[in-house]
Order: C-alpha cells, then sequence, then structure tokens
C-alpha cells in the first residue's frame, strides 16, 4: 500500500488552507464572542451592586434593617445572584440573603472592587454604599451661597454572583463553533475533492500509462479526452507508445531473421561438427591400428639379438613409438573427461599403497637425470578413489621431474588442522612458475621453456588432466611457485578412519610372477592382419600358444581337442558388423565355460567401455602397451593353469 500518493497530495493540499482558515475564524469568533459575554456579565454584575448600594442608602443611614432586608432579598432574585450582604461602615452584617462561597472578604475600602474565584466560577463584587451630597438653601448666608457637603461612606454591599451561565453559554459557543468548522472542513473536502477530481484522475491516468509502458505493454493507449488539462501530453504518450510498438516489432522481426539465420549456421555448424567427429573417430580408429602393431612388431623387434647400431635404432624407434602412445593416451584421457565417461568409485585405503608404487616406478627416472626423489611414509587413510588420485600424483611427480635440473623432489602428506583432510604435497627445486603463467599451465598443450616442441620436455597435457581430474573429485588444488627456486603442488583429499579391507587376489603362480607365460594358449580375434600378425608374434615370444583368427566362425573352427583357449584376445570391430562382446559371448556359450577374455579397440567412444563394463570385460585401447597386456594376461589367467573367469 502506498502512503502519500499524488491522489494524497492533491487532496491535502486542497485542505490544509481550507483547515487553518476554518480553525482561525472559529477561533477569532469564539473568542470574541467569550470576551462579549465576558464584558456583559461584569457589566451587569457591577450595575446590580450600585443600584442595590444605591437602594441601600436610606437604610443604613436610618437603621432601617428591614428595608435592607427586602432590598437584599429583591436582589437575589436576579439571575446568577447567589448572595446578598449589606454592611455597615464597620463590617457588621446589617442584612443578609443567599449563601456565601467565600471565607474571607478582602479589605474593603472606599472603591468598588471585584474579586474573582476560577475555581468555584463565582464573582464576588464590593460595592461602598455613600451618602447623596444635599444642596441646603440657608435664609441666613447673605448671599444665597451654596454649601458643599462632603460625601460619606456609609457601608458597603457585597454580592456574590454565579458564572454558570456565562461558562455554559462559552461551552455551547465551542460546540456550536466546532460543528461549523466540521461543516466548513466536509464541505471544503467534498470541494476539494470534485475539484482536484479534475487534475487527479487525468494524472492517475498518465501514470497507470507510464507504469503500463514500463512493464513492456506497449500497445496501452490512453483516454484523451476534450476537456482533459493533460490533454497534450497523455496524446504525446500515446504516439510514443505507439512508435515504441513499432520499433518493437520491427526489432521482433530482426530478432527472428538472426534467429533463423543463426539456427541455420548452428545446424551447418553442428553438422560440420558431426562430420569432424566422424572424422576423427574414424582417422583416430584408422590411426591407432597401426600405432598398435607398431608397438607390438617394434617389442618383438627388442627381443631379437641385434649389433649395437641397430639396437640403437631400435631403442629410438621404442621412444617414438612411446611418445606417439603417450600422446593417444593422453587424448583419450581429455576425450573422457569431455564426455563425462569418468566416473567416480569411492573407496578406503592407506594413501601409501598409491606412495610406494610411485617411488618403485619413477625412482629410475630421477636416478637417470642425477635427481633424488624422497617419498615421507605416511600411516593415513583417506577415501578416494585410487585410480584417478594416483593419475593425478604420477603427472605431478612426473612434471616435477621433468622440469627440475638440479636437487630432487619431494612427495609428502600432511594432515589438516581439523584434521578431516589430508594434504598431498609435491615439491620440487626446479625452474619455478612466473605469476602470470600459474594459470596458464593449466590449459590444453601449454608448456614452458619449450618453445621448439620437443617431446622429451612432454606434451603439456598433464597438468591439464591433473586440473580436471582433480575438479571432478571435488578436491582442491593449490600451486605456490617462485620462479628460480621451485614450484609446489598441493591437493587435499579426505582421509577416513583405518578399516579391515578383504585381502588382494592371490599373487599368480611362480611361473607367471617371474614374467613366463610359457604354454598359456591364447585365441586371438583379430580381422586387421597387421595386427594380428603383431600380436601374434609379441604372444609367441612369451612362450604363449597362439591361435589367430577373423571372427566367429573362426574360433569355432579353431578349437579342438589339442587347443582349448585360455585366455580370449578380441578385437572390438570385426567383419560383417559383428562386435567383440558379441563374439565373446557367443564363443563362451559354445564352450560351455565363462573363458577369462580381454577386449582391444580403437575406437575412443565413451559409450564403448559402459558396454564392456556391462558386459564384465576388460577393455584394452589401442596402442595397447605389451608391459600393461602382460600384466593383463597375468591377472586373468590363474596361478594354478585352470580356466579362471574374467
Amino acid at each position: 500500500m502506498k502512503f502519500f500518493d499524488i491522489r494524497d497530495r492533491v487532496l491535502m493540499a486542497a485542505l490544509l488552507p481550507v483547515t487553518l482558515m476554518a480553525f482561525l475564524l472559529s477561533a477569532v469568533f469564539l473568542l470574541g464572542r467569550v470576551g462579549d459575554l465576558d464584558e456583559a456579565h461584569g457589566q451587569r454584575a457591577r450595575s446590580l451592586a450600585r443600584q442595590v448600594a444605591s437602594a441601600s442608602e436610606y437604610g443604613i443611614f436610618s437603621g432601617n434593617t428591614s428595608s435592607l432586608q427586602a432590598v437584599a432579598t429583591g436582589a437575589l432574585r436576579e439571575p446568577d445572584v447567589r448572595s446578598v450582604v449589606i454592611q455597615d461602615v464597620m463590617g457588621n452584617v446589617l442584612a443578609r440573603a443567599g449563601k456565601t462561597g467565600y471565607v474571607n472578604l478582602p479589605l474593603l475600602g472606599d472603591n468598588e472592587s471585584e474579586w474573582n474565584d476560577e475555581t468555584t466560577h463565582r464573582d464576588v463584587l464590593v460595592q461602598p454604599v455613600t451618602a447623596m451630597p444635599v444642596r441646603l438653601d440657608d435664609a441666613f448666608d447673605g448671599g444665597g451661597q451654596v454649601s458643599k457637603a462632603v460625601s460619606q461612606v456609609l457601608g458597603h454591599v457585597v454580592i456574590e454572583m454565579s458564572r454558570q451561565t456565562v461558562v455554559s453559554r462559552e461551552r455551547d459557543m465551542l460546540m456550536v463553533g466546532l460543528a461549523v468548522t466540521l461543516g466548513g472542513l466536509l464541505l471544503g473536502g467534498f470541494l476539494a475533492v470534485r475539484i482536484g477530481q479534475g487534475v487527479i484522475d487525468p494524472i492517475l491516468r498518465v501514470s497507470d500509462m507510464i507504469e503500463r509502458l514500463g512493464r513492456g505493454e506497449l500497445s496501452a493507449r490512453g483516454e484523451v479526452l476534450p476537456n482533459d488539462p493533460l490533454h497534450d501530453l497523455q496524446q504525446g504518450l500515446n504516439q510514443m507508445a505507439e512508435r515504441l510498438e513499432h520499433g518493437r516489432d520491427e526489432l521482433e522481426q530482426r530478432v527472428d531473421l538472426a534467429t533463423l539465420a543463426l539456427r541455420e549456421k548452428k545446424e551447418e555448424a553442428e553438422m560440420a561438427t558431426l562430420a569432424k567427429s566422424r572424422f576423427l573417430a574414424a582417422a583416430s580408429h584408422d590411426l591407432r591400428q597401426p600405432t598398435h602393431a607398431l608397438g607390438m612388431f617394434v617389442a618383438r623387434l627388442a627381443q631379437l639379438p641385434h649389433d649395437a647400431e641397430t639396437q640403437h635404432l631400435i631403442v629410438n624407434l621404442e621412444a617414438s613409438v612411446r611418445a606417439m602412445q603417450d600422446l593417444l593416451d593422453s587424448l583419450l584421457d581429455i576425450s573422457r573427461l569431455d564426455a563425462d565417461a569418468v566416473k567416480v568409485h569411492l573407496q578406503a585405503f592407506p594413501i601409501m599403497e598409491l606412495l610406494e608404487p610411485l617411488r618403485g616406478g619413477l625412482s629410475p627416472v630421477a636416478a637417470e637425470k642425477g635427481l633424488r626423489l624422497r617419498v615421507r611414509p605416511c600411516e593415513a587413510w583417506v577415501r578416494s578413489d585410487p585410480i584417478l588420485l594416483s593419475r593425478i600424483l604420477l603427472n605431478l611427480v612426473s612434471n616435477a621431474l621433468r622440469y627440475t635440473r638440479h636437487g630432487g623432489v619431494l612427495l609428502a602428506c600432511r594432515p589438516s588442522r581439523d584434521g578431516t583432510h589430508l594434504r598431498i604435497e609435491v615439491w620440487d627445486s626446479g625452474i619455478g612458475i612466473a605469476p602470470e603463467h600459474q594459470q596458464d599451465i593449466f590449459k590444453e598443450f601449454f608448456q614452458l621453456a619449450n618453445p621448439e616442441r620437443d617431446r622429451s620436455k612432454g606434451l603439456g597435457l598433464g597438468l591439464h588432466i591433473v586440473d580436471r581430474t582433480a575438479k571432478l573429485l571435488g578436491y582442491p588444488l593449490r600451486l605456490t611457485s617462485v620462479p628460480g627456486r621451485g614450484t609446489r603442488f598441493s591437493i587435499e583429499v579426505p582421509t577416513t578412519a583405518p578399516s579391515a579391507r578383504a585381502a588382494k587376489a592371490s599373487a599368480p603362480s611362480d611361473a607367471l610372477s617371474a614374467g613366463g607365460l610359457d604354454g598359456l594358449q591364447v585365441l586371438v580375434i583379430e580381422d586387421d592382419r597387421a595386427s594380428a600378425q603383431a600380436l601374434s608374434g609379441l604372444l609367441t615370444s612369451w612362450g604363449c600358444t597362439v591361435v589367430t583368427v577373423e571372427d566367429l566362425q573362426g574360433a569355432l573352427s579353431a578349437v579342438s581337442a589339442t587347443f582349448m583357449p585360455q585366455v580370449i584376445l578380441s578385437d572390438y570391430r570385426l567383419r560383417d558388423r559383428a562386435t567383440g562382446v558379441d563374439t565373446l559371448s557367443r564363443l563362451r556359450a559354445a564352450l560351455g565355460r565363462p573363458v577369462p577374455a580381454c577386449l582391444m579397440s580403437g575406437d575412443t567412444d565413451p559409450s564403448l567401455m559402459q558396454v564392456c563394463r556391462d558386459a564384465g570385460v576388460p577393455l584394452l585401447h589401442k596402442p595397447v602397451r605389451p608391459a600393461k597386456l602382460r600384466t593383463l594376461l597375468r591377472r586373468l589367467v590363474p596361478g594354478d593353469g585352470t580356466v579362471g573367469t574374467s
């Protein structure tokens, strides 16, 4: 609710002068009339006192108290007279009428006096009674001289009169004045409202139209009356609203046209993006296939005896293949993060389960560069995803070793102040990072001190993957660095109480754990001849018995009494639109047992991982590293050589 809006203000502006004038006139009238009443009452009281004094002159002079009593009684009959007392000059009461309301009188003098009692609303008048001077004729005055008699005070007349009549009349006059004032106010208010309505209504119409225009109702139009005092303003507002409406309609048409054009461009961009995605997916698959075969051939080639020069070439070839595999693996990790295909699986585990493998795996790298890698022991337990957290720490330590020329790298843990988190820190004494680049290092392919793009210095994707993975886990990643002195990365992980966990899976048999896979029967389902030949050669060099087929029919034909596969390695894409998942399912059904199996694919579609996860089959993305394949085979095959489950 609005107070003192324009209607109230106009009404107040009209009523305020009327109210002030009405009260002022009423006050002047009432004060004048009250004064007249008081004056008339006083004159009447004094006149009565003089008459009684004149009538009492003879009675006092002659001592006739009966005539004085008659005078007093007659005066008491006058209105408002409460008591009459006639005294002689000595103060003796000669006559009394009525009941006096006073106790003591003031001093009686030769002059008339008046005494007012405001509490009882009574007036007491004292009038002296004097002897009238008499003109005497003396025959013996010798010339007819008139002798002047001296006036003499014979007594006093005290009259007590009530003012109740005057007060009552004053009260009646006040009520009449208030009634007249209120009537004037009502009449003035009525006239002010009627007169102000002609001003307020046009203003309210203009205000309402402006408010509607402010809300976007550009079709609003105000009524223009001939006698409207705001006729020109209302007409101008209507014209303005009409122009605004036309402008809005024109603008909406332009926006619709622009939106249509943008939609067409968007559809073209989406089609181009879809085509690019198809091209990249196909290119990625086609690139991973030969790279996968190349990695297998190089691994097999490295096992053969060579002279020193050939061995040097093979080492360089392995480094090139490893760099290509690192790039493809990093791009795969980024594509998984972009597609939200990476799922977080939280569990409780001791942090040393991650730190010890890092120490063992990266200590040779540090020793090769003449650096010292220190990992401080920590007995804390954390609740996190061990795989994702391991990737974060691996990338941070690897990055620290890569950009450190002397000194070393420290991996340490310390609890937070409240004990709810464990802060894992990676310190190095490397080149440091300038403040202006401390946000850029988390971008894709951004590298410091590598303008020549030397692949030995990394690809510029490790810290980007660290940042994306830390955000996925919800862990704050902090960076502190001083150029020329070193860098510290820290990440906070929630802690948890130690708990008893199930024992880890039994270690593989002695033959497998020692590195041998002699006699392991492996069925390879691969429709790419180069990949099949490379994988078969590598497995054969490891001592496996390998049978290579291209599809389900070939696999069923290869199974015989002399060959019963212990492990199945299958590509995901096979001939005639068949998939490795369906082929494995049918082959297992035909064999009557769940043969351990693994899928390999050059596809990077995130949905493929979910399909393999639903089927309970591990997935290796091509190019597959030989060491990773060997580790997987050890895990899939039970130690006793019997057929296990996947």
